[in-house]
């Protein structure tokens, strides 16, 4: 999106296409019509003044300066002047058909864009209600609709970023929407209330030359092309019906499937025909389709389900319990597993993995060297440590492989996971197995680590269900409920196979004693800051760098061991609710984790994800949950947390 753009009159001479596909506002195909037509607004006229009688804005946030028409003036009368200039333009400006509201202004050309947003009436934008009235379908329509704004305005040229001619020379001009990848996520791109009225939100880097204003073409891109942009993307008279429908009803029925796991005593599903490769270790696009091999799920473990859209599915049902994934070297078990583990989010038609679902309170754990551990009991996989330390609250700025691991799960079992995704290769080899021959050599005493292999039942015990990548460890064989073997990226039921082995070998050392799982400590945070950064009482600034790093006042948060996170949208929510449990822990103190971020989870489903930012309507926001944030507090190395 980014770098050397296009000259300045490219943007004051281009001329855009016409909006979406299809007729909007009647029939959606099949026969079926979400409610009346409704014909759109007349063609959006930036040189006049807007005279709909819009009124107040959808959100009933006050005044507004003027229109469209005065806002062009405003513009033209800074042009030249100092970058700061730009400031008198923040504010509410009418246009016809849509409120433009300049929340934030940036104070240099080089600092971060300018935040805007596009409020248009239900009247105006005309969705028919069945398309927002319910929750599922809300969601998928605002990310449907963030895909389109942000494709209208890609094509059109408005994305790129001008940088020419060095520091005196023209920058900026940019508008960004952020665009989501291949899930469908809550987020605040674009937002939908009850009322129909649709908000966009977006930045603009305002242009310059030097630091002087270049109001001229700032008046183009927020008076001429924004409403170009707005009609095109915003108003259901210019959708592509069909293609709407189609995301609309992919989202739900992934969703009802997902909702159908605990009654049929399932983790997870995997349809027949997935496209489960990714396109490369960079992409999260599907593998193409001629290369690819279509999942098939084994016969005697089908399950066939009944969709509100797409009607019958077949496919692998994952039971609870225990299921072990196995096979050769690069036959595609990590393929399979992190399909699972992506089968917490519904995705977008064409991603291959529209019919792979899984618990939502599932959490991949692995080990992570160096990673920093606070106040976790991790004495149900580790005790007798040298010089009698106490794993019953275990701390460390450098955990090993087996304590990391030891603390993950612990962590993830606290704010009430059920299901635990393990791939091998991502395992401390010692926590995963511990077989007769190192007993027999190392005695019982001396070894500190109760290997997971031995906590399998006890998990089962306490409703929790595993699903592992195992290709070095036919222990595991003991255990399972379900063996599915990947040969060739096809997947084998061998579980009658795996089970015969396993009493053709004997008792397993390590399961010989089956002792209850051990406890699961609560733990609350008293405090977050380290005392430098919060000695007058400011919040700490955060950024978001990529997916898995967020610079947390001058500590920087590695979450790279944090896998389940989708997007970097995330990550910026992530960083936020740090930020607002760190403000809001003198007023909920006693609270612990768990209790925090249920209180945050309950505060976004009242009243969305600007909770997390209530400073700033922010426009670049996905939803998380509960794990990764919890996740991300555990990771950062200044928290302070007492059982």
């Amino acid at each position: 999106m980014g770098g050397r753009g296009r000259g300045r009159g490219w943007y004051y001479k281009q001329r855009y296409g016409g909006g979406g596909k299809g007729g909007g506002g009647g029939d959606l195909g099949d026969g079926g019509s979400f409610g009346e037509s409704t014909s759109g607004p007349a063609h959006l006229q930036p040189d006049r003044d807007d005279h709909d009688q819009i009124g107040n804005s959808p959100s009933g946030e006050g005044h507004i300066r003027g229109s469209v028409s005065n806002l062009r003036a405003a513009l033209q009368q800074i042009h030249g002047k100092g970058y700061k200039a730009y400031h008198d333009i923040k504010g509410r400006w009418q246009g016809l058909g849509f409120v433009l509201c300049v929340d934030r202004v940036q104070g240099d050309p080089f600092a971060a864009p300018s935040c805007c947003r596009v409020q248009v009436p239900g009247h105006i934008a005309a969705f028919p209600s069945q398309l927002w009235q319910d929750k599922i379908r809300r969601t998928a329509l605002c990310d449907y609709l963030t895909r389109t704004f942000a494709g209208i305005v890609s094509a059109a040229g408005g994305d790129t970023q001008q940088q020419a001619g060095g520091w005196h020379g023209e920058k900026g001009g940019d508008m960004q929407v952020d665009m989501p990848g291949q899930h469908v996520l809550e987020r605040t791109s674009i937002l939908i209330n009850g009322q129909g009225d649709v908000e966009a939100r977006f930045t603009v880097g305002l242009p310059a030359r030097g630091r002087s204003v270049l109001g001229d073409w700032a008046a183009n891109i927020l008076t001429a092309d924004l409403p170009r942009y707005v009609k095109q993307g915003l108003h259901w008279a210019s959708q592509d019906a069909a293609a709407l429908r189609m995301h609309l009803d992919c989202v739900e029925d992934t969703q009802s499937l997902r909702d159908a796991l605990p009654g049929l005593g399932l983790v997870s599903f995997v349809g027949d025909g997935a496209v489960l490769p990714r396109a490369s270790g960079a992409s999260d696009c599907p593998m193409p389709a001629r290369q690819a091999v279509p999942f098939k799920s084994p016969i005697n473990l089908s399950v066939e389900m009944s969709l509100p859209n797409r009607g019958l599915v077949r496919g692998l049902g994952v039971k609870s319990g225990v299921t072990l994934i196995v096979g050769g070297g690069f036959h595609g078990k990590t393929t399979l597993l992190r399909a699972i583990e992506a089968g917490i989010y519904n995705k977008i038609p064409g991603d291959g993995r529209e019919l792979v679902v899984t618990d939502p309170n599932a959490i991949k754990v692995r080990a992570e060297d160096g990673r920093r551990v606070e106040a976790v009991d991790i004495s149900p996989f580790i005790n007798n440590l040298p010089y009698g330390r106490s794993t019953t609250c275990f701390s460390s700025d450098d955990a090993s492989g087996s304590t990391s691991q030891s603390a993950n799960i612990q962590e993830a079992l606290e704010v009430r996971a059920t299901t635990l995704l393990v791939d091998e290769d991502t395992c401390a080899t010692n926590f995963m197995i511990r077989d007769a021959r190192m007993q027999a050599l190392v005695a019982k005493e001396k070894e500190p680590i109760t290997p997971f292999l031995s906590k399998i039942k006890a998990l089962a015990d306490l409703k929790v269900s595993c699903i592992l990548v195992i290709g070095g460890s036919g222990d595991y064989f003991s255990v399972a409920g379900t063996v599915l073997c990947m040969e060739d990226f096809a997947c084998r039921d061998v579980t009658a196979d795996a089970h015969l082995i396993a009493q053709q070998f004997g008792d397993i050392p390590a399961l010989q004693e089956a002792p209850p799982y051990g406890r699961i400590a609560a733990r609350t945070p008293y405090s977050i800051h380290p005392p430098s950064e919060d000695s007058r009482g400011r919040g700490i600034k955060v950024s978001t760098k990529t997916i898995h790093t967020i610079s947390y006042g001058s500590i920087e948060l590695d979450l790279n061991g944090v896998e389940q996170l989708a997007e970097k949208s995330q990550t910026r929510a992530v960083a936020f609710a740090l930020q607002l449990i760190a403000s809001q822990l003198a007023a909920r103190h006693g609270r612990n984790i768990l209790q925090l971020i249920e209180q945050i989870d309950a505060s976004i489903d009242d009243q969305g994800l600007d909770i997390l930012s209530p400073q700033l309507k922010c426009c670049d926001l996905a939803r998380p949950r509960r794990f990764e944030i919890a996740a991300a507090l555990n990771r950062l190395r200044t928290v302070k947390l007492k059982q």
